[in-house]
């Protein structure tokens, strides 16, 4: 059974709200949209596990540029009830990534979270942390990787970039995958064109 929270948040510079809230699966992954600082030190506490050989993190933040123009800040909105389902099929598919042998339904995964920040995201501060225990490096990575592809395709969250002394109305709301690559949903493997 899963378990799923949300509180209401207005965003200052927008028109739209945006929802925070969670959702927890049966395996006892965790998935999260929230507004304020992420906490990546307690996100890898909850991966933890005496099982564990290894966790691996993605820590995704905002860059002080694009395309030769100054960032000066992320903004993320969500539709959140669609999003942490999606947020919770995507850690459940991870799994089956993870089956060890090859085709097993037994995972070697033991857990995943995935966190991601909702409203205004400054310069240098984290959006997004993926982490994944399991008990082998390489199934931790693979996991890890192959989750932050699938929330930038699938997860219902948008981004707007926004320009130092540019107007708000010049605020670019971006597409989260580039086009210049595709995902091969057959393997999992991200393939730059």
């Amino acid at each position: 059974m899963q378990s799923q929270s949300a509180e209401v948040h207005k965003n200052s510079d927008s028109e739209s709200l945006s929802t925070a809230g969670s959702i927890s699966t049966e395996e006892g992954d965790h998935a999260e949209l929230s507004f304020g600082p992420l906490d990546h030190s307690a996100i890898t506490r909850f991966v933890q596990s005496d099982q564990a050989g290894a966790i691996a993190i993605f820590l995704g933040t905002t860059r002080d540029s694009f395309g030769g123009r100054k960032v000066t800040r992320l903004e993320y909105e969500a539709y959140t009830p669609l999003a942490l389902k999606t947020l919770s099929n995507l850690m459940k598919q991870a799994r089956l990534l993870g089956a060890e042998p090859l085709g097993s339904q037994t995972t070697s995964l033991i857990r995943c979270a995935i966190h991601h920040r909702l409203g205004n995201v400054p310069v240098g501060e984290t959006s997004i942390v993926i982490a994944v225990s399991s008990p082998h490096r390489r199934a931790a990575f693979k996991a890890c990787e192959w989750l932050l592809e699938e929330v930038k395709l699938k997860a219902q969250i948008w981004k707007r970039e926004w320009y130092e002394g540019e107007s708000p109305s010049e605020a670019k709301w971006k597409e989260n995958f580039p086009p210049a690559a595709s995902h091969n949903p057959r393997n999992g493997n991200l393939e730059l064109k």
